[in-house]
């Protein structure tokens, strides 16, 4: 294989990679912003069974807190914590994807577009050191996952989320209940209980705690 190869596609990705993913002996490391690391429930599934087929190896995954805002979220990366992968939360959110597997290859997704998503695969050993050191970097300044949910990690609702964005959006009061489908004065009380949520003084501040967070996006 080149030591760099651009994929297009997650079937193409899967494709490419299946002896790769099948393969690991030592070490599986990700980074991601959440858990749909692939927006394909198949290809999801299919890649965590070419892992749990390859041997024993340590895991580690490295996730924004963007990836705790719902409950199955939580439970999945419990999960996998209770059977033995090292899961931490990341101060601030991760633009992309990273995946590392033996220090012998790497993953870097790019963004989503209307074409199909980019995947760039790497062996070239200067790259897959600098951003495994990337990735270590990230990973010291991290939170264990259960001692980040004792910390209190917020837990919105769709339509909370939905609020924060156009909170976000500096949209003003009316348009924003208009766009979201509420009257004026439901959208200020769901404002006033994301200031509580955030124990922010300010709109402002709520925004820059999401931010923070991981949950503004």
């Amino acid at each position: 294989m080149a030591e760099i190869v651009t994929i297009r596609g997650d079937l193409e990705l899967l494709t490419r990679t299946e002896r790769l993913f099948s393969s690991v002996q030592e070490e599986f490391v990700c980074a991601a912003r959440d858990l749909d690391t692939w927006p394909r429930p198949e290809a999801r599934r299919t890649a965590r069974a070419r892992l749990r087929g390859s041997g024993s190896h340590r895991v580690r995954k490295l996730l924004s807190p963007a990836a705790l805002a719902d409950e199955h979220s939580r439970a999945h990366l419990s999960e996998l914590a209770d059977r033995g992968a090292l899961v931490r939360i990341a101060a601030t959110a991760l633009p992309h994807e990273t995946i590392i597997v033996d220090r012998r290859f790497a993953i870097l997704a790019g963004s989503h577009s209307a074409g199909g998503r980019e995947y760039t695969l790497t062996t070239a050993p200067t790259l897959v050191g600098g951003v495994y050191a990337l990735f270590e970097a990230a990973w010291e300044t991290a939170t264990d996952l259960k001692a980040f949910l004792r910390g209190g990690q917020p837990r919105l609702d769709a339509e909370s989320r939905k609020v924060l964005r156009a909170l976000g959006s500096g949209a003003t009061d009316e348009t924003a209940a208009r766009q979201l489908g509420m009257s004026v004065r439901t959208y200020r009380r769901r404002v006033a209980e994301l200031l509580d949520t955030f124990d922010a003084g300010s709109r402002f501040q709520a925004g820059v705690r999401a931010g923070e967070l991981g949950l503004s996006g």
